[in-house]
C-alpha cells in the first residue's frame, strides 16, 4: 500500500500536519476537526489498494471502478458523499513531436481529497508544493485543491497548444516552400508527416475538448462540495479551456488546409511534368513521321531522284523540331 501512496497529509487551517496513523484514522481526524481535510495522492493503484482507500473515505463503487480503468473520458460525476472528476493531463515531446496523455482522477468530499494518477505525467507534485506555500488558499478546503489541480492541468494545455502551434508554423513553411526538382519523390513522406501531426492534434483534442463540460458544471450552481465563492475561479479555468479548444480547432483546420494546398502543389507539378513529357514526345514524333514516310518502299517519292533531297529532309526535320520547341517554350511547357 505504501508504494502507491505518493503523499498523504492532513491540513488544518491551511497548514500541513504529518499524519502517521492509518487511513481510517486520518479520515476520522479530518472529519472531526473543523477546517481540516486529508489529501491522499495515489499513483497507479491496484484494486486492493484503491479498495482500502474507498473503504476509509466511503467512495462510491462505480467511481472506484472508473478510477481503476485507464482511458477514461474527462467527466464530472456526483455521488453521495463525494465528487468524482476525471482529467487528462498532457505533455509534448518536442524532439519526437508526440503528444503524451495521462489520466488523473479526483475524489472530493467535505473533508478529503483523493487523487489517483495513471501514467508518468504528474502535475500534482508542483500543485501540492505551491498550495502548501499558500495556506490562505488551502484554508478554503478540498474545493481549493480541486481548483488548483484543474487550473494546473489547463495551464499545461495552454503551454502544449503554444508548442504545437510553433511546430505547425514550421511544418507549414517547410511543406509549402518551393520544392527543388530533385525532391519530386518526397510526396509520400510529406503526406505522412502531415497526417502524423494531425494525429497529435487529435490526441490533444481528445484530452482537452471533453473537459469543457465538467468545468462549466463546476462554475455553475448546485454542485456539492464546491462553495459559491469558488465558482468564479472555475469559470476562469473554463475560459482558458475554451481558448485552448479554439486554438486546437484552428490548428486542425489549418492542417487540413496545408494538406489540401500540398496536394494541389503535387497535382500542379505532375501537370507540369506531363506537359514537358508531351512536348518532348511531340518533338520526337515529327522526325519519326517524316522519316517513316521516306522509309516506305515506293518508287516515286518527292526528291527521291534528286541529289539535294536528303539534305532537304534533314532541314525539314530540324525546322519542324525547332518550331515545336519555340512554341512549347513560349507557352511555358519547357
Amino acid at each position: 500500500m505504501a508504494d502507491v501512496i505518493v503523499d498523504r497529509a492532513v491540513y488544518r487551517d491551511g497548514h500541513r500536519t504529518e499524519d502517521s496513523g492509518d487511513l481510517p484514522g486520518a479520515a476520522e481526524a479530518a472529519r472531526s476537526t473543523a477546517g481540516a481535510f486529508v489529501w491522499v495522492g495515489l499513483a497507479d493503484p491496484g484494486e486492493e489498494e484503491l479498495a482500502a482507500v474507498a473503504e476509509a473515505f466511503g467512495l462510491h463503487p462505480l467511481a472506484v471502478e472508473d478510477a481503476l480503468s485507464a482511458r477514461q473520458r474527462p467527466k464530472l460525476e456526483t455521488y453521495d458523499g463525494s465528487l468524482f472528476l476525471v482529467l487528462r493531463p498532457v505533455a509534448y515531446d518536442e524532439a519526437a513531436g508526440t503528444v503524451r496523455t495521462g489520466e488523473l482522477m479526483l475524489f472530493v468530499g467535505d473533508s478529503f481529497v483523493v487523487t489517483v494518477r495513471h501514467g508518468v505525467i504528474d502535475p500534482l507534485g508542483e500543485v501540492r508544493e505551491r498550495l502548501e506555500r499558500e495556506p490562505e488558499v488551502l484554508r478554503h478546503g478540498p474545493a481549493a485543491v480541486l481548483y488548483a489541480v484543474s487550473d494546473a492541468v489547463v495551464d499545461r494545455y495552454l503551454d502544449v497548444a503554444a508548442l504545437l502551434r510553433t511546430d505547425l508554423d514550421e511544418l507549414e513553411e517547410r511543406v509549402l516552400a518551393p520544392a527543388p526538382a530533385a525532391a519530386g519523390g518526397r510526396g509520400s513522406a510529406v503526406a505522412r508527416e502531415i497526417y502524423a501531426f494531425k494525429r497529435q492534434v487529435l490526441e490533444f483534442r481528445r484530452a482537452a475538448g471533453p473537459a469543457v463540460e465538467p468545468m462549466e458544471r463546476l462554475a455553475g450552481a448546485g454542485v456539492p462540495f464546491v462553495p459559491d465563492r469558488s465558482r468564479p475561479f472555475f469559470r476562469d479555468v473554463g475560459d482558458h479551456l475554451i481558448r485552448v479548444n479554439d486554438q486546437t480547432e484552428a490548428m486542425d483546420r489549418l492542417l487540413s488546409d496545408i494538406l489540401s494546398a500540398y496536394l494541389t502543389q503535387v497535382s500542379v507539378r505532375q501537370n507540369d511534368d506531363m506537359r514537358r513529357i508531351s512536348a518532348w514526345a511531340a518533338m520526337a514524333a515529327a522526325p519519326t513521321m517524316i522519316t517513316g514516310v521516306y522509309g516506305m518502299n515506293f518508287t516515286h517519292l518527292p526528291e527521291l531522284s534528286r541529289p539535294w533531297g536528303y539534305p532537304v529532309v534533314l532541314v525539314l526535320i530540324a525546322g519542324v523540331c525547332t518550331g515545336l520547341y519555340r512554341t512549347f517554350r513560349r507557352r511555358g511547357w519547357l
